[in-house]
């Protein structure tokens, strides 16, 4: 019988779980002989208060070594499960960007939450007069939180989505007692393509057109992207995403997006990319939106609604 192991899902997209099932084969043994999941709503017939809903008013969730957790925490439902599963699991592990750092639907954070839910539930599309729903759905809160915000969390594993290989390893890491063994650089560190050094350019441009490469060529003879003057995030981002040992925007001839957080613990993607910018003497006023940088990471505090600027009278 393998080590107990139950899975939770809060507010995600179910990317995560799809990764755990592209560790192909390696996921076999690992289901049949090492780890044994006691619970799972996306892949079993579980209910939080007993089959048929005689459990009481407190959720069952089965205790177990190991717990996974993917996506933030949105509403309250989402706080009452993750307590649980921080209650009743050794060994808690959260699954992706937006369990580690409030991923895309943290982006809410950065406006003002009145406002984004009326542009959500009262649309052009919706019947006059269309409110929010306030009956039998969970209580919203008033942003995102990555779960290391609500309870503690034993070890974290980034990605939009998490690479298969570093779920598996964070998995045998406590199977057999140990740290994991997880990349430390950033996305340039281990970027093939080639650099020229400062002062190639001296603003950013949109994305909006196609790099400069050649697609007959391997890509370490592509030009580095930030250095063509597209916004890659590839300096401050942890890297983590390489398939056949190149960074996954890159080997698609596209700028990182970030997805995989910041390369410093507790870092700012924002703050830290601006810095990088500006000391390779790029105009950080070019970049368009700026605060869309922390498009996987606005949890904790790191996107907030923008203040309203005073208008004086005249």
């Amino acid at each position: 019988m393998g080590v107990t192991t139950a899975l939770e899902a809060l507010s995600s997209c179910s990317g995560c779980e799809i990764a755990i099932l592209n560790l192909g084969e390696a996921l076999i043994p690992l289901l049949t002989e090492q780890i044994d999941i006691v619970h799972a709503p996306i892949l079993m017939d579980h209910k939080y208060y007993g089959q048929c809903g005689d459990g009481g008013k407190s959720l069952q969730i089965p205790e177990a070594v190991i717990g996974i957790v993917s996506g933030g925490v949105s509403n309250e439902e989402h706080i009452e499960v993750l307590q649980e599963m921080r209650k009743k699991c050794k060994v808690l592990i959260a699954l992706g960007s937006c369990a580690t750092q409030g991923g895309i639907p943290a982006l809410m954070n950065g406006q003002d939450s009145e406002q984004s839910f009326d542009a959500i539930f009262q649309t052009l599309s919706t019947d006059p007069g269309a409110g929010r729903p306030d009956r039998i759905v969970p209580k919203l809160l008033d942003r995102i939180y990555g779960l290391d915000e609500k309870v503690v969390i034993d070890l974290q594993l980034p990605g939009c989505p998490p690479n298969p290989a570093h779920i598996a390893e964070v998995i045998m890491s406590v199977l057999e007692d140990r740290e994991p063994v997880l990349p430390t650089k950033s996305v340039c560190d281990t970027c093939p393509t080639r650099r020229q050094g400062k002062g190639v350019v001296d603003t950013v441009k949109r994305f909006v057109e196609n790099a400069d490469f050649d697609p007959n060529k391997p890509i370490s003879d592509m030009r580095c992207l930030l250095e063509q003057g597209f916004m890659c995030m590839g300096p401050v981002t942890l890297a983590g995403c390489a398939k056949r040992g190149v960074p996954a925007c890159i080997e698609a001839r596209v700028p990182c997006r970030g997805c995989f957080g910041s390369v410093r613990p507790k870092g700012n993607q924002l703050l830290d990319m601006m810095n990088a910018l500006a000391s390779n003497g790029i105009d950080c006023m070019s970049v368009v939106d700026r605060r869309s940088i922390q498009r996987f990471c606005g949890a904790h505090g790191n996107l907030r609604p923008k203040k309203k600027s005073a208008v004086k009278e005249v």
